[in-house]
């Protein structure tokens, strides 16, 4: 706690008050310079010899420079700061004058210094008397007077006078030493008591405390010999010391918070990552777990074998491969784990460099072929045995591994231990359990039974480890309560039970011989009277107790037996789910979690393979006390009964019998045990199983994402960066403007503005077009865009969408010329209009980024130009967003796993397609966007790729090829990345080559054709020969190019792309290649031959598909954010009327998709009665319809208002196999519903099919919206009879308004009024038409007013006090302010004062349905009420009514 004292002594520039006796008052004086270099300020005699000493030394040249300073001059500046410390720890042993002045207060008759005495003179005194610390003082010896000067106070150890020990924690904060006075004054401000330090505590004085010597040895044993922290107090001394030091070098810490060094990955530990040349990925998942390069080639050889098994147990029955390539499977795991471990090489490079250690190849003879006699006899077979997914998969493995093998290396240690303390130590569990370990859980088995079973021998070892060591020592505790039970008598009671628990567990699993239960000659109960003893076991009854818990765990601990439950239960268990009776009431029909909520007998398989989702989200429903998931095991009495034999005795006697239903007895309880034990870690691993599968589910809807090229213009090669004009209309609302950028091929954004209309008019109808049509028309064909992107999150997008397809095919807006290969002629096609997805974009418009990049412009042109750069490079957009790549769905279920686990899995597919595609370096130097790339190169990470361009820029800003990433002494260059680590991404950053600009001679720092390829350094020499071959030049050729002529390495390569003699190398058999390196450099390289060939000939080949278009059900959830779940036919949803015709009416649902019921679909009163929809229905009213049809592609849907379609809404089906759904529960739970009566009225409750209802009273309404949104409301039933229903809903959080609503023209007890009236004054025709214009509107009114500049966010009383302040800065004006009135939902107070000297005043103002209410007059909007109120207060004056409540 260092940290929170100031450890210096106030600045010299104060001054100290001395007292003048004379004048009797205080006079200043100068105080004292403060000691320098961080040595707190003493006023001993001592130290002023050794200042005086200093100042010798120096005058005599003694003290050199720090750097010169030898071991003695370090070893006295040590006896010195333990000297000071010395005399400080006797100083603060002595009692100061607040001390004695309380002990005389509790003590008035005690003897005690003049009150009178002035408390200046202790400045004046002379250093207390030392006493030993270990010296204790009677009461009566406070108050003596055997000390140094007359005035001066008792000297007595604080605590010790009482006949207490020191504390041991005294000095553990060590204040600077200052004058008594100054002293007392700091604990005065600090509040606390100045810590001493009297030495350690000393048990011995304890003897006169009263406690025998009984009592005395209990204590020492919980307690220890009171020096056990000395090791930590010494240690913190000497480390405040060395802090202390004036010479110690500024360093970030010292000056930043440490969330921000963190934030920024400068902390020490970020430091480590960026100078260890491994893999930054690497370093950062392996951190947990020790370094396995530290053993030998031979143990590493034989520990990857053992881990290519481990691996291969787990990853070869997914990949459904024949059994015969298993063998070959663990061999390619095995060189995998040694590129890993090694070589450290991360999966993107073993893919893409090492891929033909990943396939198997095998040659399979054949008959000859007459017609080609030369054909060889074989053909090879080729089968992959690891994707670029398994890789990660095996990392993922790998970590797993490490973490199994330092488990079963700790349990090693532990017995290696227990075998040093006992030669004949010998227990067949580890023997037989820990080699045959095959996960994790059987290791925690293993470790549970040794701490466990030898607990007591392991803290022994513990405790005298530590004692060698001198590190930390744990106080001698207590023995566990099973080490008594072992060491007591009821353990001969145990041992009588005739059998281990882990012969037991033999017998049950049928491994070994068996071993058969023997009996004593005694009953159990008469067992136990002869081992009563007192004082713990007092009856027959507490040994028998004690006896059967302690088998019980015995059993539960037996690993032996927790194996073999485990392998039962993954083989034979299902999952059944309880409803809780919180989830009774909360999980109705339309609940998410109703499709769980009486399911069972469901078998794990359907998890992991069918329905992952399902089980996270009956966990979830578990955590929220909703439903238990309940583990039961098929056969469980069958197994019960195979334990009762296996632990029986086979005797036929009164005894026996006794005996096993004692035994059976404990198997009961341990079983109970062991299946919280086992169900634990089963619904563990299954929903760390599940987990993964959506994990991995969003990871391929990311790299389909990422796996796209920029948009291609027609004509153009794929990978060509298109010329964009973006536009977007956001909501699509009437005044609404339209957002356009324009942005080149570099990504730059040339122009930028607004349309209102664009739209064609009708000549027929003399409808002309909007007036931005022909500015639209004319930027079009000023900056020729290669495609116009369109994107918005309203169905309005699709309309502008085609206004645009319109404009650019009646005026034949056409796209870039192009030659056409085919009809050899240049041709030009109609501009193309695509719908962009957004998701990108919507992110982007409102960070800070798009603030930094385009200030001072509209949000939703930042949102244009984010779809801009969305067509020319996907894969930037989304490495630009970092951690927010989360707030993307990529699954409907993402939410269902951790951040963290979902930000790996998504990292590992950029990393992919990152290396796939390939980053130009020196254009990552110059460019933001693209160094977003460079994390997730090979290799590195956000560090690494901060420290590479870092260098970079040291060395020049620009890389002129591969090598000097690695550094080059003689031009003076600094390496940008480490070795290892240049190894990893050599191959990913490539330099663009540019053959006109490139000189023909090649020294070291001449452009080389191969830095722009995907070919590794490691194979330009292969290049290179394969490039010669091609041009079929011999040795001789060779080095004239290279040496004669000055071309340097790569000079051969140069010449083939010079002359353009690239397809030569299709000429050449490359399977030659191969099996020569393979057979004389045991090197496999056919696929990297195949690489070389394909790079020489197109150099980064763009490798990603097309770009994507998207698609309608895309678009759909884009433009509406509904889905099929969420939206489908026969859902019965709120429409609001549009227009009317009589025989068709427009609607529009919430979601914006418009929507029309034909004549045919009018409800069957109306068709009877021939009533026109005019007379019925009203424009913008809010009705229910059902729907009939979507059209997701044009943004519409038919719907239905006849009665018979309405009763049947749409109803969700689940697919649940036979016995899979409790049925009978089910119908009891809606029985029991049915029966529910009011106990305050004695009527059955109602039941009402709205999503929006609840059988709530006012107190659930409450709790079930505390946590939902403002403006979120539900029905329920009404206290006030049969003909009325209740809304409540949210006003503000804690704030809830509960509205009554009067039914009128029911039909019957329990349907729905056909008029829904509330308060007299509002009266609706359904309760869709209630919520949304009586209560949403209100809540609309509710955010308007709270979003107001006038609305105070605090209570009336601190809104008043706001007024006050502010007229009291403000003589001269009025002010008034809004807040909400949380005694009345629904009312705000007006608060108001006319000036600094008027009283305070308020009015209540009433929220009702779109309008505000103020002294009776109704105001639409907020502008209007504030207006409406200063014309009130100028008609009424300052003498109106001040204050109002609002009347209910």
């Amino acid at each position: 706690m260092d940290e929170f004292f100031d450890r210096t002594a106030a600045e010299g520039s104060e001054e100290e008050e001395e007292f003048d006796e004379e004048a009797g008052d205080a006079a200043a004086r100068p105080r004292p310079p403060k000691a320098t270099h961080g040595d707190p300020g003493d006023s001993s005699e001592e130290e002023d010899d050794d200042d005086e000493e200093e100042e010798r030394k120096i005058r005599e040249g003694f003290i050199v420079d720090e750097d010169e300073e030898d071991e003695e001059g370090r070893q006295r500046r040590r006896e010195k700061r333990k000297r000071r410390r010395e005399e400080k720890e006797a100083e603060d042993d002595l009692l100061d004058e607040e001390d004695l002045d309380l002990i005389g207060e509790t003590h008035p008759g005690l003897d005690r210094r003049q009150a009178e005495q002035s408390k200046f003179k202790r400045l004046k005194r002379g250093h207390r008397e030392d006493r030993p610390a270990s010296e204790a003082r009677g009461v009566e010896d406070i108050f003596s007077d055997e000390e140094e000067g007359a005035d001066g106070a008792a000297a007595a150890p604080r605590g010790r006078a009482f006949g207490y020990p020191g504390d041991d924690m005294d000095d553990f904060i060590e204040q600077d030493e200052f004058p008594d006075e100054e002293q007392g004054g700091l604990d005065d401000d600090l509040g606390i008591r100045a810590p001493k330090r009297a030495g350690f505590a000393d048990l011995q004085n304890l003897k006169d405390s009263g406690l025998d010597e009984a009592d005395l040895e209990d204590m020492r044993g919980a307690f220890g010999e009171g020096d056990e922290f000395g090791w930590a107090l010494d240690a913190e001394l000497e480390h405040n010391e060395e802090q202390i030091n004036p010479d110690k070098p500024l360093e970030l810490k010292d000056v930043f918070e440490p969330s921000q060094l963190i934030e920024k990955m400068l902390t020490d530990e970020d430091n480590k990552i960026r100078m260890t040349d491994v893999p930054e990925r690497f370093q950062l998942a392996r951190k947990p777990y020790q370094d396995v390069k530290e053993l030998s080639g031979e143990q590493l050889a034989e520990r990857h074998a053992e881990e290519a098994t481990f691996i291969s147990n787990a990853l070869f029955p997914r990949k459904r491969m024949e059994p015969k390539l298993r063998e070959p499977f663990e061999a390619a795991l095995k060189q995998v784990l040694h590129f890993m471990n090694v070589d450290d090489y991360e999966p993107a490079f073993i893919f893409q460099n090492r891929k033909d250690y990943l396939i198997h190849s095998e040659q399979v003879p054949i008959s000859p072929d007459p017609s080609h006699p030369n054909a060889p006899d074989y053909k090879v077979n080729a089968e992959k045995l690891l994707g670029q997914d398994d890789l990660w998969a095996v990392m993922e493995q790998d970590l797993k591994y490490r973490a199994f093998a330092e488990r079963r290396e700790a349990i090693y240690k532990s017995l290696e231990t227990l075998k040093s303390m006992d030669a004949d130590f010998h227990d067949p569990v580890f023997e037989d359990l820990i080699p045959s370990a095959a996960q994790i859980e059987d290791l925690q088995d293993v470790q549970d039974y040794l701490n466990f079973q030898y607990s007591a021998q392991l803290k022994d070892l513990s405790i005298a480890e530590a004692e060698t060591n001198g590190t930390q020592k744990r106080a001698r505790g207590n023995k566990s309560v099973w080490d008594k039970v072992r060491a007591g008598p009821a353990y001969h009671l145990v041992r009588a039970f005739g059998i281990a628990a882990d012969a037991m567990a033999q017998n049950l699993d049928k491994t070994g011989r068996r071993t058969y239960t023997e009996d004593t000659d005694k009953r159990p109960d008469d067992f136990a009277d002869t081992l009563v003893q007192d004082p713990e076991y007092r009856t027959g009854e507490d040994v028998l107790s004690a006896a059967k818990a302690m088998f019980v765990e015995e059993v539960v601990m037996s690993p032996r037996m927790r194996r073999f439950l485990r392998k039962a239960y993954y083989g034979k268990m299902v999952f059944d789910v309880r409803r809780t009776e919180k989830g009774l009431k909360q999980i109705d029909e339309e609940h998410p979690y109703y499709e769980f909520k009486y399911l069972r007998n469901w078998e794990p398989k359907n998890f992991l393979f069918e329905r992952p989702e399902l089980f996270l989200k009956m966990l979830k429903a578990e955590r929220e006390g909703l439903v238990e998931v309940q583990v039961r095991l098929q056969g469980e009495k069958r197994l019960k009964d195979d334990l009762y034999k296996a632990i029986e005795s086979d005797n036929f006697s009164e005894v026996a019998d006794a005996w096993n239903v004692l035994r059976k007895e404990c198997v009961d309880v341990a079983m109970t045990k062991l299946h919280r034990v086992i169900a634990r870690g089963v619904k563990d691993t299954i929903k760390n199983e599940c987990e993964n599968s959506i994990a991995t589910l969003c990871r391929k809807a990311y790299t389909d994402r990422l796996d796209q090229a920029p948009y291609r213009p027609t004509g153009m090669v794929l990978g060509t960066i298109p010329r964009v004009l973006a536009l977007s209309n956001g909501v699509g609302n009437r005044d609404d403007a339209i957002c356009w950028a324009y942005m080149e091929e570099n990504g730059r954004v040339q122009e930028n503005g607004k349309f209102t209309a664009l739209r064609l008019g009708n000549e027929e109808k003399g409808v002309p077009d909007g007036k931005d049509v022909a500015p639209f028309i004319e930027l079009v064909e000023r900056r020729k865009p290669d495609v116009i992107a369109v994107s918005g999150w309203s169905a309005e997008t699709r309309k502008l969408y085609t206004d645009l397809r319109d404009i650019v095919d009646k005026h034949r807006l056409m796209g870039a010329p192009y030659e056409d290969q085919e009809e050899d002629r240049e041709r030009q096609d109609p501009l193309d209009v695509v719908i962009v997805n957004d998701e990108v974009a919507r992110l982007y418009q409102n960070s800070p980024r798009a603030e930094t990049d385009h200030p001072g412009v509209p949000k939703l042109t930042r949102y244009a130009v984010a779809l801009a750069r969305y067509m020319q490079n996907p894969m930037k957009e989304y490495a630009a967003l970092g951690r927010d790549i989360t707030s993307i769905a990529f699954d409907s279920n993402q939410h269902l796993i951790p951040e963290d686990k979902l930000v790996r899995h998504l990292e590992t597919s950029m990393v992919d397609m990152v290396n796939l595609v390939g980053v130009d370096i020196n254009e990552a130097v110059g460019d933001a966007y693209t160094a977003n790339l460079l994390p997730y190169v090979c290799g590195l990470g956000p560090r690494k790729a901060a420290q590479m361009l870092k260098i970079i820029n040291l060395n020049g800003g620009e890389v002129v090829n591969r090598g000097d990433l690695a550094g080059d002494l003689d031009r003076g260059m600094k390496p940008a990345v480490s070795p290892n680590v240049w190894v990893n991404c050599a191959s990913f950053v490539y330099i663009d080559y540019d053959s006109a600009e490139t000189p023909d001679s090649g020294g070291p720092d001449a452009p080389d054709y191969l830095d722009n390829t995907r070919i590794h350094p490691e194979d330009y020499d292969l290049a290179r020969k394969i490039a010669a071959d091609a041009l079929e030049l011999d040795e001789e050729d060779i080095k004239a190019e290279v040496e004669d002529n000055g071309g340097g390495p790569s000079a051969v390569v140069r010449r083939l792309i010079k002359e353009e003699q690239q397809d030569k190398v299709n000429d050449l058999v490359l399977e030659q290649y191969a099996e020569q390196l393979e057979r004389q450099m045991q090197q496999r390289k056919r696929a990297t031959l195949e690489t070389i060939r394909a790079e020489l000939q197109n150099p980064f080949e763009e490798l990603r598909h097309n770009f994507n278009y998207v698609g309608s059900d895309q678009i759909f959830t884009m433009l509406t954010g509904e889905t099929e779940e969420s939206l489908r036919e026969g859902m019965v949803v709120p429409v609001s009327v549009k227009r009317t015709f009589p025989t068709y009416v427009e609607v529009k649902l919430d979601c914006g998709i418009e929507g029309g019921i034909s004549e045919t679909e009018y409800p069957e009163e109306m068709q009877r009665q021939q009533l026109e929809p005019r007379q019925v229905w009203s424009m913008h009213q809010t009705i229910r319809a059902k729907i009939t049809f979507i059209d997701r592609k044009k943004l519409t849907a038919q719907l239905t208002l006849r009665d018979n379609e309405m009763r049947n809404p749409f109803k969700r089906h689940f697919d649940h196999g036979l016995d899979e759904w409790d049925e009978e529960l089910e119908s009891r739970d809606k029985k029991e519903a049915r029966k529910v009566i009011d106990a305050s009225t004695g009527r059955a409750q109602r039941v009402i099919k709205h999503p929006l209802f609840r059988p709530f009273n006012s107190a659930q309404a409450v709790e079930f919206l505390g946590p939902q949104a403002r403006g979120d409301c539900v029905i329920r039933p009404s206290s006030k009879g049969p003909d009325h229903l209740a809304v409540t809903w949210k006003v503000h959080e804690g704030v809830f308004q509960h509205i009554d609503v009067l039914e009128l023209d029911k039909e019957n007890e329990f349907s729905v009024g056909k008029v829904l009236r509330v308060g007299g004054k509002w009266s609706y025709s359904d309760l869709d038409e209630l919520i949304f214009q009586h209560v949403k509107s209100m809540a609309k009114k509710v955010e308007e007013m709270m979003g107001d500049e006038r609305y105070q966010s605090g209570s009336r009383q601190q809104t008043e006090q706001w007024l006050t302040t502010y007229t009291e800065a403000n003589p001269k004006r009025s002010m008034y302010a809004f807040c909400l009135n949380a005694k009345y939902p629904g009312y705000f107070y007006l608060c108001f004062k006319a000036g600094q000297n008027a009283p305070l005043s308020n009015w209540p103002v009433k929220v009702i349905p779109n309008a505000f209410e103020l002294k009776g007059h109704k105001y639409p909007d907020m502008r209007a009420l504030k207006n409406g109120f200063k014309l009130l207060f100028a008609n009424a004056g300052p003498g109106g009514q001040q204050n109002g409540v609002p009347r209910r």
